[in-house]
């Protein structure tokens, strides 16, 4: 429905995860919130969608969480109940997740964005640690993205100014993957959208597991790690697929088994 705090369309292999409170700059309410958890866990139990796409409606992207209601206490528990679901659930989840920002991405919108497999920035978009200027400290698991992306003295940084983080600086830190002007963000983003989604699905999935571990073990343990999501990956259907298509050099059509 076109008044629907969030809207979700496929499109064959992809889907589309469209925040939808434009007046509110998509800030996060209870409706939105409860509608992103059964978003995240109906596509997660979609067996034909392969890649995700997630972007707000209006001048941008998410503006964190919508204080015109108060904050619920204690916030641990609000924060536990209501948005790490479905922020688990894309770290966590099988489908490779791009969020597409556009305009600001800030306080714990900045988290749902960074959060996501790939970044695409519209090339006067920001990050926003919004925070500050409210004498908080950010939650969500942005300390956690920002020190992992940017460094404990830039994250520190912008944690405590308040910064906000232009896309050109998001591409160098690698908070971005790529950045394209507003008018082509949704052709850019779409586009990859569209040849990940004929990528091995299977190996895709593996990819996003291991980075997601691999970062808080060993060297030694990554190896083992590694090992052991290639001996299923190297019995698949797709890998004999992708043997026959490179040595008859055609492009391989892979079915995620």
């Amino acid at each position: 429905m076109a008044d629907d705090v969030l809207r979700y369309e496929t499109d064959g292999a992809i889907a589309t995860i469209v925040l939808n409170r434009p007046k509110q700059f998509n800030a996060f309410n209870a409706q939105l919130r409860s509608r992103m958890r059964e978003t995240v866990a109906q596509v997660e139990a979609d067996n034909t969608i392969r890649v995700v796409i997630i972007k707000g409606e209006g001048r941008g992207f998410c503006a964190g969480a919508d204080l015109t209601g108060g904050t619920e206490q204690p916030v641990n528990e609000h924060i536990d109940r209501e948005y790490k679901p479905f922020l688990t659930g894309i770290a966590d989840g099988n489908k490779i997740y791009i969020a597409q920002v556009h305009g600001t991405a800030a306080g714990i919108g900045a988290a749902f964005a960074m959060n996501c497999d790939l970044v695409t920035m519209a090339d006067d978009a920001t990050i926003y640690m919004a925070f500050a200027a409210i004498a908080l400290i950010p939650d969500g698991g942005n300390t956690h993205l920002l020190l992992n992306q940017m460094g404990y003295h830039r994250a520190l940084e912008a944690i405590i100014e308040g910064r906000k983080i232009p896309a050109k600086e998001c591409l160098q830190y690698g908070i971005a993957n790529r950045l394209a002007s507003r008018d082509d963000l949704d052709r850019v983003t779409r586009e990859w959208a569209q040849q990940l989604a004929t990528g091995a699905p299977l190996a895709m999935q593996a990819a996003k597991r291991l980075l997601r571990k691999v970062g808080h073990v060993t060297y030694a343990d990554a190896i083992s790690h590694e090992g052991l999501e290639q001996n299923p990956l190297v019995a698949s259907e797709d890998c004999k697929t992708g043997v026959q298509a490179f040595f008859s050099k055609e492009k391989p059509a892979f079915v995620g088994r």
